[in-house]
């Protein structure tokens, strides 16, 4: 089997939540997904589970985010400099905060931000499959 990697996420509202994930692309598993959680596939690998508030405070009882602060940011890779621009439109259209972070652009490599309707941050970015394969070096960017 390979490796995965689960992304649990806390949401106050499960139907909101499962509307915008899947305007993003994410496909519920719905062997995994009951009233209390949904399993949203992005890839083979990678899969966010959408958890009811309740049903998080079942794995942990550290307190919940509110939705302005920052846990984590979520790094998803793709193809081009236009799908990331179009990922960011799409949360924007349902129901995200779009460059919560400043947009990043290396000439190389860009990112966007966005935060989901419960704050979660995510970053779609682009790389230039040239430098990500290691056939160029990483150009020297200035901070």
């Amino acid at each position: 089997m390979p490796k995965m990697c689960f992304i649990n996420l806390p949401v106050a509202d499960l139907p909101r939540a499962m509307a915008f994930y899947s305007a993003l692309g994410f496909v519920n598993e719905p062997r995994f997904t009951d009233e209390t959680a949904a399993a949203m596939q992005w890839s083979d690998t990678i899969v966010v589970m959408l958890l009811t508030h309740e049903k998080w405070r079942g794995f942990t009882t550290r307190p919940i985010p509110d939705t302005g602060s920052s846990e984590v940011m979520l790094c998803i890779n793709f193809d081009s400099r236009e799908e990331v621009d179009a990922l960011a439109a799409t949360a924007a259209a349902n129901g995200g905060t779009v460059d919560v972070n400043p947009p990043q652009d290396y000439g190389f490599m860009m990112s966007r931000s966005f935060a989901d309707p419960d704050g979660h941050v995510w970053e779609p970015m682009w790389m230039d499959p040239v430098v990500a394969s290691g056939q160029q070096e990483v150009p020297h960017v200035s901070s």
